[in-house]
């Protein structure tokens, strides 16, 4: 039975710097989905329902629904890579192994550009109701299908919203994976005993992440994401004056790759970049630098930044 975690680092905070001393380390991660939604055109039990509005479509294929998501490939996914390219920012890829199988090109170019290619399930599904056996298949065939398209298997793993009780003993037993994101509860990694050593859980977020823009979420403009980001990444660095901090950035490649959203985008990542003391780095470098600090003492508290009483 898995144990809830309330005290995390209530007792102190390890005493890590990031490279370059920096306090704050920024995770942009890109969603890939687009061809692993269910549908029954590509032989699942039922379409996906969700998208700018919910509508399920039953018994016939929903047409409407898969060109909305055939819009992140066509379109969508250029306007990211050029909004990371052009600011020679490294990103975490959390990619679905059906959509890479239908997308092959995004892996290329993602390993082409110095991104990370992490797995986010077979399918875009939740695995809390999966038996054992049915979850082991969607691990090893999301390990397989990223190896084939990117070169190499993932070292880490991300599970839409809810896993099974075993999801994070089951990647663990596979081997190979350094790291999950299958948490929401810190902003900061931490370390979970593996059979083969420490394992490294990196807390993903919601907040701070493109998918507001859908479903009364409190996004609109390209400018309430922006806002919304840099209020949460200005707080996090001036904390990371105490004590180091983490900050993800979620997005997906038919949500923020629209042209009136990718400016807010933009727009983050230029007010990010003029700060000092910030490490942008893939998700599976965060982890590997965590893990390597794990033994540290505790943070010993810095000078307070002006107003901040945090």
């Amino acid at each position: 039975m898995t144990q809830r975690d309330f005290e995390g680092y209530r007792h102190g905070v390890p005493d890590v710097r990031w490279p370059n001393g920096a306090g704050l380390a920024v995770s942009i991660v890109v969603n890939i989905e687009e061809g692993a939604e269910l549908s029954l055109g590509e032989g699942d039990a039922r379409n996906e329902s969700i998208y700018e509005a919910v509508e399920l479509i039953e018994g016939e294929r929903d047409l409407c629904m898969e060109s909305h998501y055939e819009y992140g490939p066509r379109a969508g996914w250029p306007r990211i890579r050029d909004a990371l390219r052009t600011r020679d920012l490294p990103a975490t890829l959390n990619a679905c192994g059906r959509a890479l199988e239908r997308t092959p090109w995004i892996a290329q170019q993602a390993v082409a550009d110095g991104h990370e290619v992490a797995a986010h399930g077979w399918r875009w599904e939740r695995h809390v109701h999966m038996d054992e056996a049915t979850e082991r298949r969607a691990i090893a065939r999301t390990v397989e299908a990223i190896a084939r398209t990117a070169g190499s298997p993932p070292l880490g793993w991300h599970t839409r919203s809810a896993t099974s009780l075993r999801t994070r003993d089951l990647l663990i037993e596979q081997g190979g994976f350094l790291y999950d994101s299958n948490a929401y509860n810190d902003d900061l990694p931490y370390l979970v005993d593996g059979i083969a050593g420490p394992h490294v859980v990196l807390p993903y977020a919601f907040d701070t992440n493109d998918m507001r823009f859908f479903n009364r979420g409190g996004f609109v403009f390209a400018e309430d994401f922006a806002r919304y980001c840099i209020a949460a990444f200005d707080r996090l660095l001036a904390e990371s004056l105490r004590a180091p901090r983490m900050l993800s950035i979620g997005l997906h490649t038919r949500m923020i790759g629209r042209p009136g959203r990718i400016a807010g985008l933009e727009m983050f990542l230029d007010h990010a970049l003029a700060a000092d003391g910030v490490w942008f780095a893939t998700r599976a470098d965060i982890a590997r630098h965590w893990r390597a600090a794990r033994s540290l003492p505790v943070w010993q508290p810095r000078a307070c930044p002006a107003g901040f009483s945090g």
